[in-house]
């Protein structure tokens, strides 16, 4: 029952909830023999000393293929310093981008967050009862399974793949 509806009716909502490991994120770390350090003279305005120096650094990640420059600073340690920074963090994208690649495949498509897509219902009021929808499983205890006591559902989920699947119990 709503509290925020005067006349108390009952509401429905729907939630998608995503479960993943939670990983540890680490620095990413670059091996030196991975990279290519190109040195050159930075161009534009900036008076005699950009020409006369060679302050700007191109990087190239060898294994990626990613290229990253930085010509910024007068300094070429300041550039460089940069310039690791920008393939860190194209490095890190990449990563990512490879992880959601790999829990895509594994995770599937997502289901759309409507009526006749749901896998479970959860009933508060008049009555109390938690209803998987892919199992036929069903339980009274509604405040027990939103505690986190699923384990009758997991079992459940189980027996319904063995069958679908023809292993039997």
């Amino acid at each position: 029952m709503s509290p925020f509806d005067a006349a108390h009716r009952r509401q429905t909502s729907f939630a998608s909830v995503d479960v993943s490991p939670e990983l540890e994120e680490g620095e990413i770390t670059i091996d030196t023999n991975d990279i290519r350090v190109d040195t050159f003279r930075a161009g534009g305005a900036g008076g005699q000393h950009v020409n006369k120096t060679e302050s700007a650094i191109r990087i190239t990640h060898i294994p990626t293929g990613i290229v990253v420059q930085c010509q910024n600073e007068r300094s070429q340690h300041k550039n460089k310093r940069a310039a690791m920074g920008m393939l860190e963090a194209k490095l890190y994208q990449l990563r990512e981008t490879e992880k959601d690649k790999e829990l895509k495949k594994a995770y599937g498509e997502k289901a759309e967050i409507d009526f006749g897509y749901q896998i479970r219902s959860y009933v508060m009021a008049p009555y109390q009862q938690v209803k998987d929808l892919r199992t036929a499983f069903v339980t009274s205890d509604v405040a027990g399974v939103l505690d986190g006591d699923i384990q009758a559902l997991i079992d459940a989920h189980i027996r319904k793949r063995r069958d679908d699947v023809g292993l039997g119990a």
